[in-house]
């Protein structure tokens, strides 16, 4: 397409040739003659000048670093998510059901859906226009996805999930499992039915391995917008609101309430039955013992060191306790 023509598409200004013909986006370092690249962040400017992509995506005060097309915008990274959609091609899946799908006669289905190989459909489903299952997908009775959907291969929705529009799961996932629930009964672990359900918004996406359990009694939710990333597990009654994003290996424990627009970056861990406000950001590997009652940055755990510091200061971590009493004692003398 034309560098003007794909300007238009992603909200830029075209900076040089409007005619000049691009086919592709890549990275900044890879980029060649017929390729779009972006520059995500000024700090990155030195990098421009070795780049010999056709023309490269940024900001206004970046210009000057680059002596080449350009596309101008507020927020090249926006810009590079359009640009992306705009060169994506991936398969589109076509209308119809595989031969070796399994269907149930009682399961609805509208007529623009693509069910893959052998995928199962059981009773009381209801499926909506557009949705894409890819091979192997079960989806159990009475569940429901919501219009426009992609399940990619292998994903199990079970009993009663209700999943929105516009929803994007990729290989693997199991939406409504059972939640971890178990009581010591006689000396050993007896399993709770989990009577719950899952919810979940329209616009969500959920990563490769992702597990959701149901809830025991009422509903897990995960709200509008919600994006989570590969091998995440999100325990029974588990509230998660809109637009917050979840980073992979994360572990979110039972009956958690997680507000609106919050982060958890990488192996996350939250305890159960806290509640975390709308606006929080929790950095990698933080663990969440207590409920979060103000937005902000939050961190814990220690940043990596060499192995004999590490073990250095693990001593002293065991040495606090003792050193506190000791300097509450000579504290105490000073005063007196």
């Amino acid at each position: 397409m034309k560098l003007a023509d794909l300007a238009d598409l992603i909200g830029g200004t075209c900076r040089g040739d409007v005619a000049l013909e691009v086919k592709a986006l890549a990275t900044l370092e890879a980029a060649g003659s017929s390729e779009v690249t972006f520059l995500a962040s000024s700090r990155l400017r030195p990098q421009l000048e070795q780049c010999r992509a056709a023309a490269v995506i940024l900001r206004e005060e970046d210009l000057p670093s680059w002596k080449g097309p350009a596309i101008v915008c507020d927020d090249p990274q926006v810009a590079y998510g359009r640009a992306a959609r705009a060169f994506d091609t991936s398969p589109v899946s076509e209308p119809g059901v595989h031969p070796s799908a399994i269907v149930s006669k009682n399961a609805s289905l509208k007529d623009s859906v693509s069910i893959g190989a052998g995928c199962v459909i059981e009773a009381e489903v209801d499926i909506g226009d557009g949705v894409a299952l890819g091979p192997g997908c079960v989806v159990e009775s009475g569940a429901v996805i919501g219009p426009q959907t992609r399940l990619n291969a292998n994903v199990t929705v079970a009993c009663r999930v209700r999943i929105g529009a516009g929803c994007y799961v990729q290989s693997g996932a199991v939406l409504g499992s059972d939640g971890f629930g178990n009581v010591k009964e006689d000396g050993r672990w007896v399993r709770i039915p989990q009577l719950g359900g899952l919810e979940i918004g329209d616009d969500v996406q959920v990563g490769a391995g992702t597990t959701i359990d149901r809830g025991a009694l009422g509903d897990t939710l995960i709200g509008r917008g919600v994006v989570i990333d590969n091998l995440v597990h999100i325990a029974h009654n588990v509230k998660i609101g809109e637009h917050t994003a979840i980073a992979a290996c994360v572990a979110i424990a039972g009956s958690t309430v997680i507000g609106s627009r919050c982060t958890l970056a990488g192996v996350v861990g939250v305890a159960d039955h806290v509640t975390i406000v709308d606006d929080v950001h929790l950095t990698g590997m933080s663990m969440v013992t207590g409920s979060i009652t103000k937005p902000g940055v939050y961190s814990s755990g220690t940043g990596l060191m060499p192995s004999k510091e590490w073990r250095r200061s693990a001593v002293r971590f065991r040495q606090l306790d003792d050193l506190a009493k000791r300097l509450a004692v000579l504290e105490k003398r000073v005063l007196e």
